[in-house]
């Protein structure tokens, strides 16, 4: 499944976050520096997500930051497959009566 970045608007345009749903999960993309306006830390693109339905904190991807948004969009789509596998796998399965 291929995920759609939205840019998140905020009132401090110098935030650069882009943001994904699918499946019950939630993926960002934030652009972070070491110095300057805007999200700080190493220098690149870094990816995170969580379960949409749990109150739970963001994981960060491994690999974070990339070096391109295609890089981290990649990532994020890699994740949200073996997620989506794992989940289906987890499902319980009901036999059919027997006739």
């Amino acid at each position: 499944m291929t995920l759609h970045f939205t840019r998140v608007e905020t009132p401090v345009h110098e935030l650069e976050i882009w943001m994904a749903c699918s499946s019950g999960f939630s993926f960002v993309i934030s652009n972070e520096n070491r110095t300057g306006p805007g999200l700080h830390g190493k220098p690149g693109l870094v990816a995170s997500w969580r379960p949409v339905e749990e109150n739970k904190s963001a994981i960060k991807l491994g690999g974070s930051p990339f070096s391109t948004f295609a890089e981290a969009e990649k990532a994020c789509e890699a994740l949200l497959e073996a997620l989506e596998q794992m989940s289906e796998s987890q499902v319980p399965k009901i036999a059919a009566p027997p006739q």
